[in-house]
């Protein structure tokens, strides 16, 4: 959908750029879907890790993985569990309150994200590769500004 600036009712304007929003983010979450598939890791499993590894070493609790998720999901126990059985994670019971559930990256994750890093960086220049460096500052403003 082309949209022509001038004379354009600002409902509609306003509709064709929450579309436009809509459509690219989901361009961009397909390229990145694609490039975790060979690891079997969807986004939010990705994000868990790096959350974890941002922790450097130190537990987090479920509560504050899933306040620093992306994407807030209600059924983020589950992806813990399936990352705990691929062996990226380790769950530790809190010693002071034995119903919280500590989480840390284990090596393996640690390892697979060093590599992801390279896949996932790749990907995102490759999304970006359109766009001069200017324009991609400016995007990020205009992102921002949104949210504000």
């Amino acid at each position: 959908m082309e949209a022509k600036k001038e004379n354009m009712d600002p409902a509609l304007l306003a509709r064709t750029a929450v579309i436009e929003l809509i459509v690219t983010g989901t361009w961009v979450q397909d390229h990145l879907s694609e490039a975790l598939k060979p690891y079997k890791l969807s986004i939010a499993q990705f994000n868990v890790l790096r959350i974890l590894r941002g922790q450097k070493g130190k537990p987090a609790s479920l509560s504050c993985v899933n306040e620093k998720m992306i994407h807030k999901m209600s059924n983020t126990t589950r992806l813990i569990d399936k990352l705990l059985k691929k062996g990226l994670v380790d769950r530790i019971i809190c010693p002071e309150n034995r119903r919280q559930i500590e989480l840390t990256i284990t090596s393996e994750g640690l390892d697979l994200l060093k590599e992801l890093d390279l896949v996932i960086t790749r990907t995102e220049r490759k999304l970006m590769s359109r766009l001069e460096e200017k324009e991609i500052d400016n995007l990020i403003e205009l992102l921002r500004g949104l949210k504000k």
